[in-house]
């Protein structure tokens, strides 16, 4: 029988269960959308429902028995967004919902933290930027608001294992996740004393670290009967999307990874012992990687939402034309390198870059709706530029090239125009799911794929559409002067 990994992926939108074979193709899929509901303990609260989620991965996962035939499951393994999590008894039940990150009733908690710790003193334990919805501030928050959920709780468990749990019966935290709750140390790879410490509080409050790759038990009798699958699979630590999206890449050390949707995502994977460690206000933020020894630099801005909203007030005729972006680029592509003056500067959010309002200028009476979209490509493709230069910088490295997945790796004339702004080589993967494939390539080695996450990333069939700098490249040079004002705010 055809062996795959059942992999359980919690979106913020959507969840699904997936099955990945040994070359790491897709061979059966199925998706449920996902949602947040109210929390019926705080007013105007958000939270998830873990008992909705489980029942909807049980729901996915028989859609996707039935589809395949004479195919065993030979591991499971959990992925999901980062930092949240819930205060659990020791039965698996929730002592208090699972804050979501979507909810504001932290953003005071993070306001006001320097009463416990001072902000620049956890980012340089953490390498992580200010989040409202940092795990850190939800602990604080249930700390302050709700004493009683802190002092009868038996573990904290991140949101995958929480459902790692319901697999397997067993406790865990896994590294990437806990590398986004601004509570472990960069350096130790573990939980930081001093952080507890100053927040009154003991590590011990969370389940012990796994590394993703662990198998961390086996399904049980009641999971199995549930999910429709045998008793006794192996189950696996994954964890944080994000980490296993850039593993999933097949990107290697110092090779950055730009995950392009409605945010963009640079990411690149370095050795810990090589970072230097950047100030606080360049916006860099520092993840455990899924590896030992690795870290993940990364910075990010808004991007496919800012060609969304210029679609919407310059191509709002196109609205119901499902052609309507291959026009725009089309209409954009016959314009040259510097829309001839025109210059957009993008609102963005938390992007570490400006927090000015964005703005139009140079605009002339010869100028069209495509010098607007292609100034926008080129704006968002500067941004890129410098967030390069935050990693390089951090990292202590040289990119040879870029690695792009998403839906905006779909726009060939913005991928070129990367490429050339970026003077190095745009690599578009033709990876699918990079996420689910990431998490899958660690529960390999357990089902006996492959004797290691790379190892099996090195089986996976890949063929990259390369852009090389042409030339372009020398007036993006020029024209990139011009944005330094904007970096320099």
């Amino acid at each position: 029988m055809k062996k795959v990994i059942l992999v359980l992926d919690c979106g913020a939108t959507n969840l699904r269960a997936i099955a990945v074979d040994e070359k790491g193709l897709i061979i059966a899929a199925h998706s449920m959308p996902n949602r947040t509901v109210n929390d019926p303990l705080y007013s105007g609260g958000l939270i998830w429902d873990t008992e909705e989620i489980w029942s909807k991965f049980i729901s996915c996962t028989h859609a996707i028995l039935r589809e395949l035939k004479e195919v065993e499951i030979a591991a499971i393994t959990v992925t999901t967004f980062g930092v949240d999590g819930a205060a659990m008894n020791k039965d698996g039940s929730l002592c208090y919902p699972v804050i979501s990150w979507q909810c504001s009733r932290t953003v005071p908690v993070m306001d006001s933290i320097g009463k416990y710790i001072d902000p620049k003193r956890l980012y340089d334990i953490t390498g992580l930027q200010s989040y409202h919805f940092n795990t850190i501030n939800k602990l604080i928050w249930l700390k302050e608001n709700r004493p009683e959920v802190i002092k009868g709780m038996d573990s904290y468990l991140f949101m995958p294992s929480i459902f790692l749990y319901k697999l397997t019966g067993e406790f865990v935290s896994d590294t990437t996740m806990a590398g986004t709750s601004m509570l472990t140390d960069l350096k130790s790879r573990s939980f930081s004393e001093e952080i507890f410490s100053a927040l009154g509080l003991k590590p011990s409050l969370f389940a012990p670290i796994a590394e993703p790759g662990t198998i961390v038990g086996k399904v049980t009798n009641k999971a199995a009967e549930e999910l429709g699958v045998r008793i006794g699979i192996p189950v696996v630590a994954a964890g944080h999307d994000t980490q296993f999206a850039v593993f999933g890449s097949g990107a290697g050390i110092n090779e950055p990874v730009l995950s392009s949707g409605t945010w963009e995502i640079l990411m690149a994977r370095a050795h810990s012992n090589t970072i230097c460690l950047p100030e606080k206000n360049e916006g860099v933020t520092i993840e455990l990687d899924a590896e030992k020894g690795i870290i993940d630099l990364g910075v990010q801005w808004v991007a496919s939402g800012v060609l969304e909203w210029v679609s919407k007030m310059f191509f709002a005729d196109l609205a119901n034309q499902t052609d309507r972006y291959d026009i725009m680029i089309e209409q954009a592509s016959q314009i040259e390198a510097g829309c001839k003056g025109v210059t957009v500067i993008p609102e963005l959010f938390q992007g570490g870059f400006v927090n000015s309002k964005g703005s139009i200028t140079g605009l002339q009476n010869e100028s069209t709706r495509a010098h607007v979209y292609r100034a926008t490509l080129e704006a968002l493709s500067f941004y890129t530029k410098q967030g390069l230069m935050k990693l390089e910088k951090a990292g202590s490295f040289k990119a040879q090239s870029v690695i792009c997945v998403g839906g905006g790796s779909k726009n060939k004339l913005w991928n070129q125009i990367r490429a050339d702004v970026l003077g190095i080589p745009l690599k578009v993967s033709d990876r699918k799911e990079t996420t689910v494939l990431g998490a899958a390539l660690f529960a390999m080695p357990a089902a006996g794929f492959y004797s290691s996450p790379q190892e099996a990333s090195e089986n996976v069939l890949c063929n990259n559409t390369i852009y090389e700098p042409c030339s372009d490249r020398a007036a993006y040079e020029q024209i990139y002067k011009n944005y330094q004002p904007v970096f320099n705010q």
